[in-house]
């Protein structure tokens, strides 16, 4: 059996420990978070390329732009992740690789997506706003 000063050690250690583990806890849910946007955002830029690879060059940009931000060609009013609009959207841009064969490509991308921390600050220590580097997805075309 613990004497009544050996509870007391153990609740003081406690508190000394406790906003430490908070932010850890706090630090592992907002980097999980980024991550899942982040996944998000890059499936819609490779479903918007795949989209784009049965379409004619230079046609159906505002739908793919839609795909990217929303999930559905038709468009919607919930973008898939937060802080993602179609001002983030990079216009599609037709290509050609190679010479023989020749091989013709279609990019989509997103720049400029910013990830926002539910938590602005921790214990003073700032969580604040992350902004990931441009998303690309380049595809063969099938026309």
């Amino acid at each position: 059996m613990q004497s009544r000063t050996q509870r007391g050690v153990a609740l003081v250690e406690f508190a000394l420990l406790f906003p430490f583990l908070l932010i850890l806890t706090f630090t592992t849910t907002e980097f999980g978070r980024a991550l899942y946007e982040y996944q998000g955002v890059t499936k819609s830029v490779r479903a918007a390329a795949r989209y784009l690879t049965t379409q004619n060059p230079d046609t159906h940009q505002a739908e793919a732009g839609n795909l990217i931000v929303y999930g559905s060609i038709a468009g919607g009013t919930t973008p898939l992740v937060r802080n993602l609009s179609a001002t983030n959207v990079m216009a599609p841009t037709w290509g050609q690789e190679g010479t023989s064969p020749l091989i013709k490509t279609v990019t989509v991308g997103v720049t400029g997506y910013q990830f926002q921390s539910i938590f602005t600050t921790v214990f003073g220590l700032p969580f604040g706003t992350v902004t990931f580097s441009d998303i690309t997805a380049t595809m063969r075309t099938h026309l």
